[in-house]
């Protein structure tokens, strides 16, 4: 929903190409159409987060003053909306793992009440999901929507970039009570769910 601020730059000018919406086009490793001119960052359009352009300027860095070409990689990629309760996921979505697999897509989620709420009655849920590929047992998303979901999440996405299994998960010791714990004590499985399925929106 958002359009780069590039109207100013004189891009034309320079033979830089960009797309309808006004983003520089480049390759992947951040070149333009002109050979010597990069670009980086939200004005690229790519994944539009402010550790994304810190990561594409590091990419950039080694590729072009170091002598290391180096693509950003954009798999995994965690992000929050901290609204209240905040929401963060890393990975796939059931939907994207669908649309990618050869094998059917497991399914495993958590509803509860944390303990914190126990006292005050407050009935606030927090709701985690594992999405996890039944060939290779590997953890292809996860997502929460509770009280210090960023935080948890950017846990989880160190170990969705070391490929972590669901074995991995399950045989991980939980800090117990915590409500990170519910992600490596989700043992049954919710739905299994075939490349020809729809998913479900709900959990």
């Amino acid at each position: 929903g958002r359009t780069p601020n590039s109207q100013r730059l004189n891009l034309e000018a320079a033979g830089v190409e960009v797309d309808n919406i006004g983003a520089i086009k480049v390759d992947d490793y951040s070149r333009t159409s002109v050979p010597n001119i990069w670009a980086v960052g939200d004005v690229t359009n790519r994944i539009n987060l402010t550790p994304v352009a810190l990561m594409e300027a590091t990419c950039f860095s080694k590729t072009v003053f170091g002598g290391q070409p180096t693509k950003p990689d954009y798999r995994d990629v965690p992000c929050a909306v901290f609204s209240i309760p905040p929401l963060s996921v890393v990975g796939l979505s059931e939907q994207q793992a669908l649309e990618e697999a050869k094998s059917d897509v497991l399914v495993y989620t958590s509803s509860f009440n944390p303990m914190k709420n126990s006292i005050s009655k407050r009935q606030e849920k927090t709701v985690m999901k594992l999405v996890v590929d039944s060939e290779t047992d590997k953890v292809l998303g996860a997502s929460m929507c509770g009280p210090d979901a960023p935080e948890i999440i950017q846990g989880m996405a160190v170990a969705l970039k070391c490929g972590a299994t669901k074995a991995t998960f399950d045989s991980t010791v939980g800090i117990h009570p915590s409500a990170a714990e519910e992600f490596v004590t989700m043992r049954t499985l919710t739905r299994r769910v075939s490349p020809s399925s729809k998913p479900k929106t709900n959990l």
